[in-house]
């Protein structure tokens, strides 16, 4: 048998809000396996996403990421879970722990306040809405301020839906079956209450019904509500059934995301001899 260690970090995670942030799974591992038994592991993980990590220098690790059905090219909690069990466990000899990725390098680092990651920004464009989408949203009866297409970083259709106001965020009610139909992954957001933004994101086309909260998403979601707003650092929650909260800065093409993670479990995987 080949022992794992294996743990559950909860990205994002509000302080004040017990059970909170995006649960991930973080795989530690001398050597990638076959992607059969990583994504056999990520499907019986169960969660929205499984991070394998492997040693590839001082600070330095190779990073991948799975959902329960898809390999994924950009994953931001699971990459935040990955940094802050690497910089908790010892195994981060300096302050940063580095990551090689599909997406290129990516990094994650301790802060007074919890963690700090570095991701690229992902392009968007102005779209058309169309009635199939907006139905499969619940949204034909409400105000659409803008939509945008997405650049595919889940193996589907990507696009961002922005909404009037945050009740319309919370109470949406999306027809998941239509919009794997259809072929879609979709964030929706409104400006926030006590925030500068809120959104939710589905994306049942990578067999994830609702993210609890993405940072991959948050890598559109900031640029554009930093130009809408104005502003240079903005405060934003995740709003769905398990919801989250996290600062952003988009500059240069980076995002830097700020927020919390703590451990939930930790253990070992157990896998067969082959």
């Amino acid at each position: 048998m080949t022992r794992l260690p294996y743990y559950e970090i909860h990205s994002f995670a509000d302080p004040d809000v017990p059970f909170s942030g995006n649960p991930a799974g973080v795989c530690v591992m001398d050597a990638f396996p076959g992607d059969a038994v990583l994504a056999g592991i990520a499907n019986s993980n169960n969660l929205s996403e499984t991070a394998f990590v492997v040693p590839s220098g001082k600070d330095r690790w190779d990073l991948r990421w799975f959902t329960p059905a898809v390999e994924v090219d950009l994953c931001g909690h699971a990459t935040f879970a990955a940094g802050a069990v690497l910089l908790e466990t010892g195994a981060v000899r300096g302050e940063t722990a580095h990551f090689q990725t599909r997406s290129g390098p990516l990094s994650v680092s301790r802060s007074a306040a919890g963690f700090t990651m570095d991701l690229p920004q992902v392009g968007f464009h102005a779209g058309k809405p169309d009635t199939a989408t907006r139905n499969a949203l619940g949204l034909s009866g409400h105000e659409l301020d803008a939509m945008f297409d997405i650049e595919r970083i889940h193996g589907a259709r990507y696009q961002m839906w922005v909404v009037a106001d945050e009740d319309t965020v919370r109470e949406v009610r999306p027809d998941l079956g239509q919009l794997r139909t259809i072929g879609k992954n979709v964030i929706i957001t409104a400006p926030g209450d006590a925030v500068d933004f809120v959104s939710r994101f589905f994306a049942p086309a990578s067999g994830v019904d609702e993210d609890p909260v993405t940072g991959s998403a948050h890598c559109s979601l900031a640029p554009y509500w930093s130009d809408r707003l104005g502003e240079t650092r903005l405060t934003a929650r995740q709003i769905g059934p398990r919801p989250g909260r996290l600062e952003v800065e988009p500059a240069a093409g980076r995002v830097t995301f700020h927020g919390h993670a703590p451990r939930y479990l930790d253990g070992a995987i157990i896998l067969p001899d082959a």
